[in-house]
């Protein structure tokens, strides 16, 4: 069994019946992306990020956003230290392999920045100083898209730094079944297994940088991209950072299904995932009530799939 497959199937212990969202969050992590989870409370965001955790060898937290969250929370800050009369640096809350941003949606645009600047430069910057965090880093970010009371919603520039959204939605009525059957005597989380040291993720990562990714395929991703900067009904575009993305989560993609090159079909199980939030709609379109993702899909139907001599 492929390790990446055993991952999958210890998590599913836990989170049952999302065997798909389980994937594509694996998928964004050996991508050396981060997730940003919509989703209603009490569905197993905080017990997703959790699970990767444990089954990946990473030391995680967790930051629960709050209007009064600041940015040295996050990045950390320095203390003068009497004794040896110089400044300590005291590591906040990035100083992890995977950060869960609860609600990152309910701090200050000032606190959502600061974390925002680490997922993109990889390090954190205190008083002139630069501290490298530690690899791999992911961060899952969450966001309750019901309720916009005292809420400071991402721009769209900042949404861009997310390799995916995802949502998890309700449980099936078998799933719910079997959550409540397994949790009448203990915890299943308490249970879960190491699969992967981070050493071996980190390995897993650059073997995905290493999938290869033919020239039709490159165009494919291309045309894909370039239909949403021309469709009528959009008002902003993918842009060239969610190409790259689109072509990292492709090639993660590839791997977990155990091939060492890019396929159609790789792209396809993505594109909705990665592009969907890097858009945005014409205003008659969203009074029109169409969705970004269905666009996406709509899209896929009209570019053609290229064949893969």
């Amino acid at each position: 069994m492929r390790k990446t497959e055993a991952m999958v199937q210890e998590i599913e212990k836990v989170i049952i019946g999302k065997k798909q969202v389980i994937e594509q969050v694996l998928m964004a992590i050996l991508a050396g992306g981060h997730v940003l989870l919509e989703d209603i409370p009490g569905v197993g965001k905080t017990t997703l990020a959790l699970s990767f955790a444990k089954v990946m060898g990473m030391e995680y937290h967790r930051i629960q956003f709050t209007p009064d969250v600041t940015p040295s929370d996050v990045v950390g800050f320095s203390l003068y230290d009497r004794k040896t009369e110089e400044f300590q640096y005291k590591p906040g809350a990035v100083m992890c392999n995977l950060l869960l941003a609860d609600e990152i949606n309910r701090t200050s645009s000032k606190t959502q920045a600061a974390l925002l600047e680490v997922m993109e430069e990889g390090n954190a910057t205190v008083d002139g100083k630069t501290y490298e965090i530690p690899k791999p880093f992911t961060v899952i970010a969450t966001q309750n898209p019901f309720g916009s009371a005292g809420t400071q919603m991402l721009p769209q520039s900042q949404m861009d730094r997310f390799m995916i959204k995802l949502s998890m939605g309700y449980p099936d009525f078998e799933s719910q079944v079997n959550i409540l059957r397994d949790r009448q005597k203990e915890q299943p989380l308490d249970t879960l297994q190491m699969i992967s040291s981070r050493e071996e993720v980190q390995n897993m990562q650059q073997e995905v940088k290493a999938v290869e990714v033919a020239e039709d395929i490159l165009r494919y991703i291309t045309l894909l991209v370039e239909a949403t900067r021309q469709n009528d009904r959009i008002q902003l575009g993918v842009s060239p950072r969610g190409a790259l993305a689109l072509n990292n989560m492709a090639k993660a993609a590839a791997y977990i299904s155990g091939r060492d090159y890019v396929i159609p079909d790789d792209v396809l199980q993505v594109f909705a995932k990665v592009c969907a939030h890097r858009v945005i709609l014409h205003p008659h379109a969203k009074v029109a009530g169409i969705q970004a993702e269905e666009l996406m899909e709509q899209i896929t139907h009209q570019i053609s799939i290229p064949e893969i001599r």
